[in-house]
């Protein structure tokens, strides 16, 4: 028990800020006066204040959230997403200029861009104190005290969480906290294994998994506070990633030199397929919760017109194009299912889908993003765009591989890109919907989540808020010589290729919806399940979160294709073929396909391509867009792909972790630097 006063020497400290310990104390508003940890915790008010300050460390511009570019945490953009607003002169005293290259290149320094450290220990030891004294309020039922507990453990595990993801394995700090009279050397702590910190995540998400009294939250109120869902869901995705090839069965010359103060090894040579079982269910688990569904819009709240049609009609299949969902999209829009997820169309409360969100708190960094991906003629920045590996990673409405995909990456199949427009007369006959008049046939035909995401050369924007309704639908082409094609400014698309995802038809620039944060949702949980239940040749008995029931776990077809039809479906795409299910290997590249297509735009790609290894090999490929030095004269050769050479294509293995800061470093001797980066002078 921590008595009375005793904070002051008995704290719970944040690692590499031993020296600026008294300076913390005083930033710190509960302590400017020095009151006692009673006093706080014996008072409702100021207890629920000290949970909400526990929460503020998980949200704004550098708590990595999907953030608009350069701003410190831009692990939105990888190979498939970029952002052009960063690549001019800015003054280098900036502390938010990181253009794209620096970025991917790796240039900016181990100071830099990196407050997310501080922040999550901060946070941590506020979500610490808090457990270990929330016991103590008296105006509470024990009922509260523990869901309070619970959520202040969530949100101890979620910082961790982000900390593992970004920065790898990092020093776990007593629970009880560090007596920050001793001297640096008695306190310095080293990094944990990588496994260490998933499973100290794990163990922790369940238990907060049981203190949280809630398995939704349906009001506005508490929509960001976390649900058991939500600490399950977190879980799941800390075991996966301790899965996967960079942290399971790593022994390659990056992992053998991450090592720490004793030359123990971080990163496991050792290969587990067990820890794959353990990762799948752990995502059965928030499956079997039964509160998670993914949100679809019907022909009822579509607003298609006098015959209630969907806005994109998927092909016939047999067997989806007969049935209602779940199990068909006959009576569903796939477009609008997908697209009204993000543009904020869907309101955070009463959404199946949505596990967890930081929801408000990090609406404004996603609106940016959305000025910034939206045309330069109507006051938008128009530099966020897409690589053509991007659109080319979209299928064609029959499910099949677009002509031509790949090929000047060498990975094409021997067909050509289509060439040719749409005309008139195709729009009035309704063909290639929805594209409008010359238009390439690129993009036509494509699958539904291409036209919610793709801001394709001759995409219509709208504009429903707009009092001239000449203007509400606007066809916006990238040519050179145009208002939004290449110019001798930051203000144009390096590929030619825009991002539509997040926008709603009635958005403008600096005036548009708010938009929660996917930070976690379900079509996410789907895939995560399908593809540890792919990488298992063994069954494996796990028991439940809560010991109500053991799984058995093996690769079951059936229940890989739980995992994956919901997504199939509500994206208007029929099923994988029986050959794909039946390799291993096929089922692996699908189903990263399907997390690049389904996840584009939410910071995920940028961390899967660093758990599954393949960074070095995607980020290192030449990037290619469309030729933007053509104008509307040669549009055929504005549209056959070329390297965009002021994108850099690199990759360098000190990038699979963020460098911790040498100020970090300096007053902890036990903290070892990420393998690449320089420890200080």
């Amino acid at each position: 028990m921590i008595k009375k006063h005793s904070i002051r020497i008995f704290v719970f400290f944040l690692v590499g800020l031993i020296a600026a310990c008294s300076d913390f104390l005083d930033s710190d508003r509960y302590f400017r006066d020095r009151t006692s940890i009673e006093m706080v915790f014996t008072d409702r008010v100021r207890t629920e204040e000290w949970l909400a300050y526990a929460y503020s460390f998980m949200c704004g511009p550098n708590a990595d959230i999907i953030s608009k570019a350069g701003s410190g945490s831009p692990h939105v953009y990888d190979d498939a997403m970029y952002f052009g607003d960063r690549d001019v002169a800015y003054d280098p005293k900036d502390a938010w200029d990181l253009s794209y290259n620096k970025f991917r290149l790796g240039e900016y320094n181990e100071n830099e861009y990196n407050e997310i450290w501080p922040r999550c220990y901060k946070g941590i030891f506020q979500a610490s104190v808090f457990i270990h004294n929330i016991d103590m309020n008296p105006t509470m039922s024990e009922e509260e005290r523990l869901d309070y507990k619970g959520q202040a453990r969530f949100v101890r595990a979620y910082l961790y969480w982000l900390l593992l993801r970004k920065y790898g394995p990092v020093p776990i700090m007593p629970d009880k906290g560090v007596d920050y009279t001793k001297s640096y050397d008695d306190i310095a702590t080293p990094r944990s294994s990588y496994e260490e910190v998933a499973e100290f995540i794990s163990t922790e998400m369940v238990q907060a998994a049981k203190e949280i009294e809630y398995l939704t939250r349906n009001d506005n109120e508490n929509i960001a506070r976390p649900t058991k869902g939500a600490a399950l869901a977190t879980r799941a995705y800390a075991l996966i990633f301790a899965a996967s090839p960079l942290a399971n069965g790593n022994d390659d010359e990056f992992a053998r030199a991450f090592v720490d103060d004793e030359g123990n090894r971080l990163l496991s040579p050792d290969y587990s397929e067990e820890k794959w079982a353990k990762a799948a269910a752990a995502a059965r688990d928030v499956i079997e919760l039964g509160v998670y569904d993914l949100y679809y819009a019907s022909f009822s709240t579509s607003n298609n017109g006098p015959h209630d049609r969907p806005t994109i009609v998927p092909p016939y299949d047999p067997v989806f194009s007969n049935e209602d969902w779940p199990n068909g999209w006959r009576n569903i829009d796939p477009f609008k299912s997908y697209r009204d997820l993000f543009n904020g169309a869907v309101a955070p409360v009463g959404n199946p889908e949505l596990v967890f969100s930081r929801v408000h708190n990090t609406s404004g960094e996603i609106s940016s993003l959305v000025t910034h991906q939206m045309p330069r003629d109507y006051g938008g920045w128009n530099t966020h765009g897409l690589t053509q590996k991007m659109v080319d990673a979209y299928y064609m409405n029959d499910g099949t591989d677009a002509p031509g995909k790949d090929k000047e990456i060498g990975r094409g199949d021997g067909s050509e890109r289509l060439t040719g427009f749409t005309t008139q007369a195709d729009v009035d006959a309704g063909r290639y919907k929805p594209l409008e008049a010359n238009v390439s046939l690129q993009y036509a035909n494509r699958e539904p989540r291409f036209y919610a995401s793709v801001a394709y050369n001759g995409v219509v924007w709208h504009y429903l808020t707009r009092p001239e309704a000449n203007e509400r639908h606007r066809q916006t082409f990238y040519y050179r010589g145009g208002g939004n094609g290449f110019m001798n400014s930051p203000f144009h698309l390096r590929t030619g290729i825009g991002v539509m995802k997040y926008v709603h038809p009635e958005d403008l620039p600096n005036n548009t919806r708010v938009k929660a944060e996917p930070a976690i949702r379900y079509a996410d949980i789907l895939l995560l399940y399908a593809e540890a239940l792919n990488e298992l040749d063994g069954s494996y008995n796990i028991d439940s979160w809560d010991g109500s029931t053991t799984y058995s776990i093996s690769r079951s077809v059936n229940e890989i294709k739980r995992g994956v039809l919901p997504v199939r479906i509500r994206a208007g795409l029929p099923d994988y073929s029986a050959a794909t299910y039946a390799s291993k290997d096929e089922l692996r590249k699908t189903l990263k396909r399907e997390r690049m297509i389904e996840l584009l735009g939410e910071g995920k790609r940028y961390f899967d391509l660093r758990r599954w290894k393949d960074a070095e090999v995607e980020e290192a490929l030449q990037i290619y867009g469309c030729n933007v030095l053509m104008n509307a004269e040669y549009r055929e050769e504005f549209h056959q792909p070329v390297a965009i050479y002021n994108l850099a294509s690199t990759f360098s293995p000190k990038l699979y972790f963020w460098p911790i800061r040498h100020d970090e470093l300096k007053h902890n001797k036990r903290l070892t630097q990420t393998p690449g980066w320089t420890t200080y002078d």
